[in-house]
């Protein structure tokens, strides 16, 4: 991973002099372990150089990591409305930690945006980022933000500032984007890095079980039935699609995170290309999908569910109903198959 060294010295000079910055970390609707991760360390960092910093995400993190050291500093807009508007007004730097547009936010953008005068820094691995932003930390080269946050903390600061609890959130999401090791862009500087942070005295296997192994009875109930009776499949078993209305989920008492990871395993079966699950909101359908090999389900996402994000894993929207939204997903992906997309 290329880093500028022109992006380097202009985050130095905004952050390591003797102002001290009201600062604004803010990650994406839905916030998984990576963007937890990410934004806690780039809060404990900044915070240690003496800036005063407001971690923020729109609304609350799957209950698998409510055990994470330091969430106590993560301020949740939905339950903090007036808090977070105030923080952002007052803002000279806001930072947004992986998510590669303000539209991730819903409901904050508009807030984000109203502030006009602060420093914009962009820290984020998913593809084609928008503009706007001052200082550019953009590199789908890398397997997490939170590897990429590693990275900019070790060229700027090097490793002794990486406390046992900034090495604990960066593992956690370090894991948790790469399938706990198994997906794309594992490079041997990630591995060098995750040396470094079991160094720092963090229990692996304790973080393991905490994330992958905290589960209720409901999503063990939920994800079996997921798999056996809304697993469906196409183009010769080779592209999947599962689907759970608001009624499905409120019947195996659904908490945010239960479905994590039901989109990844049609990818267990050996000849499946891609996998697909639609969770059906209030006012949308929530859409995620999954790939392997040459599958391109960013280009698949942008062209059909106004999403985007990783070659193998991405995510989008529909605003028809879950029956109409299945049926556009049918037709695009035999339109898609016949441009050779799933080839």
């Amino acid at each position: 991973m290329n880093i500028s060294e022109e992006s380097l010295q202009a985050l130095r000079d905004l952050l390591c002099g003797d102002v001290r910055r009201n600062i604004v970390v803010l990650s994406h609707i839905n916030p998984d372990g990576d963007a937890i991760g990410s934004s806690l360390a780039l809060r404990e960092v900044l915070v240690s150089c003496g800036h005063n910093v407001t971690c923020v995400v729109p609304n609350k993190y799957p209950y698998f990591l409510d055990w994470i050291s330091g969430l106590e500093n993560i301020t949740i807009f939905k339950n903090e409305h007036d808090r977070v508007v105030e923080a952002v007004a007052g803002a000279d730097v806001i930072v947004c930690a992986d998510m590669n547009m303000l539209s991730r936010l819903e409901e904050l953008s508009d807030i984000i945006a109203a502030n006009t005068h602060a420093v914009r820094v962009l820290v984020d691995h998913h593809l084609t980022p928008e503009g706007g932003f001052d200082i550019v930390f953009s590199h789908p080269d890398s397997s997490s933000t939170s590897f990429l946050v590693y990275t900019i903390v070790e060229r700027l600061f090097g490793t002794d500032i990486i406390s046992r609890q900034m090495a604990e959130q960066l593992y956690v999401g370090m894991m948790t984007d790469t399938g706990n090791f198994a997906f794309s862009f594992l490079t041997p500087e990630l591995f060098r890095a995750v040396a470094v942070l079991a160094g720092k005295g963090i229990d692996i296997p304790q973080i393991y079980n905490n994330v992958y192994n905290s589960f209720t009875e409901g999503r063990a109930r939920l994800f079996g039935y997921t798999i056996n009776r809304k697993m469906k499949t196409l183009m010769k078993g080779t592209v999947a699609y599962m689907s759970l209305t608001e009624a499905e989920m409120r019947r195996f008492w659904f908490q945010q995170g239960d479905s994590e990871g039901f989109v990844n395993y049609p990818l267990t079966i050996k000849k499946m290309k891609m996998s697909a699950i639609f969770i059906e909101q209030h006012d949308f359908v929530r859409a995620s999908f999954r790939s392997r090999g040459s599958v391109d389900v960013d280009v698949f996402a942008r062209r059909y569910f106004n999403g985007g994000g990783h070659k193998n894993a991405a995510g989008g929207k529909s605003f028809l109903p879950i029956d109409e939204t299945i049926q556009a997903y049918i037709d695009a992906v035999h339109e898609f198959a016949a441009e050779g997309g799933l080839s």
